[in-house]
C-alpha cells in the first residue's frame, strides 16, 4: 500500500506530463508571428482569373450572364406553366464561374422531413432545406447567403431535388438575374391602337453597331427568341439576307474571338 508522500509524487508526475504534452504556442508568440498569408507569393498564370475581391467576382458574373429564359415546361394534371431549370441555371453558371475564379459551395444544411398522401394513395416524402452558402472569391473572401428548397418524391430523391432547388434560387436571386419575358403590358390598348412591337430591322443596326456590348448581343438573343424573331431575315452589312439568329451569333463571335 502507499504512503500519502508516494501518492502525491505520483500525482506531481502526472501534471508534469500533462505540462509537456501541452504544445500550443504561447498569445504573445502568436501575436508576433502571425500566420503567413497563402496569397502572398502567388502569381497568376496565362489562364487564372485576376486577383480580385469576391463581391467584384461576383457582379464580373453577374454581367457576362445577363439574363436566363424560361426553358422548362410544366404539363401536368391540367396545369402548364414555363419554368427555368436548375440544370439550364448551373450550365450558365458554371463555366462563367470558373473563368472569374468564383466558387459556390453548400456550407450548411438543415433539413426537415414530412410526408404526403397523394390522390392514388401513395406517400411522398416532403423535405425543406434551408443552406447556408459560401460565394468564394479568387483571393479565398467570402459572401455567406442562404436559400430554401421544397421538393417531394415517392423514393430518395426528396433531399437532393431539395438542394437542387435551393441552388437554382441562390444563383437566380443571388445574381439577380431576370427572365427577360416579355412585359404583359408591353401588348396593353392605349386609346384604341396597339403598342407597335420593335421592327427586325431595328434589331439588326443594334447588332451591327459597334458601341453595342458583348452582354448587349446576348442580350438581344433573349429577346428575339421570347418575340419568336429569331428566324426573321433582314438585310446584313455585305447586302445579303441573313437571319436575325445566324446575324447575332456571327456578330458575337467576331467580338469575342470566337470566330478567329
Amino acid at each position: 500500500m502507499s504512503t500519502i508522500q508516494e501518492r502525491a509524487a505520483a500525482a506531481a508526475g502526472r501534471a508534469a506530463a500533462e505540462e509537456q504534452d501541452d504544445l500550443s504556442l504561447p498569445p504573445e508568440f502568436v501575436e508576433q508571428f502571425p500566420a503567413a498569408d497563402p496569397m502572398a507569393d502567388y502569381e497568376p498564370g496565362d489562364d487564372d482569373p485576376e486577383m480580385i475581391p469576391v463581391h467584384l467576382a461576383w457582379i464580373r458574373v453577374r454581367k457576362e450572364i445577363r439574363a436566363i429564359g424560361k426553358d422548362g415546361d410544366y404539363n401536368e394534371r391540367g396545369t402548364r406553366y414555363k419554368y427555368r431549370a436548375a440544370d439550364t441555371v448551373v450550365q450558365y453558371f458554371g463555366p462563367i464561374t470558373i473563368k472569374h475564379g468564383v466558387n459556390v459551395i453548400p456550407f450548411k444544411t438543415e433539413a426537415t422531413y414530412g410526408s404526403k398522401q397523394t390522390k392514388s394513395g401513395s406517400t411522398m416524402r416532403e423535405c425543406s432545406v434551408v443552406i447556408t452558402w459560401h460565394i468564394v472569391g479568387p483571393k479565398g473572401d467570402v459572401i455567406v447567403a442562404q436559400t430554401a428548397g421544397e421538393a417531394l418524391d415517392t423514393s430518395d430523391k426528396s433531399t437532393t431535388k431539395a438542394q437542387t432547388v435551393a441552388l437554382r434560387n441562390l444563383l437566380l436571386n443571388g445574381g439577380l438575374i431576370p427572365t427577360n419575358d416579355r412585359d404583359p403590358d408591353a401588348d396593353r390598348i392605349e386609346r384604341g391602337i396597339e403598342a407597335p412591337a420593335r421592327s427586325a430591322d431595328s434589331y439588326r443596326d443594334e447588332i451591327l453597331d459597334p458601341k453595342t456590348s458583348q452582354g448587349r448581343l446576348q442580350q438581344i438573343g433573349y429577346e428575339l427568341g421570347n418575340l419568336r424573331m429569331l428566324g426573321q431575315k433582314v438585310v446584313n452589312e455585305t447586302g445579303e439576307q441573313e437571319t436575325l439568329d445566324s446575324l447575332g451569333r456571327r456578330i458575337y463571335a467576331e467580338r469575342t474571338g470566337g470566330g478567329q
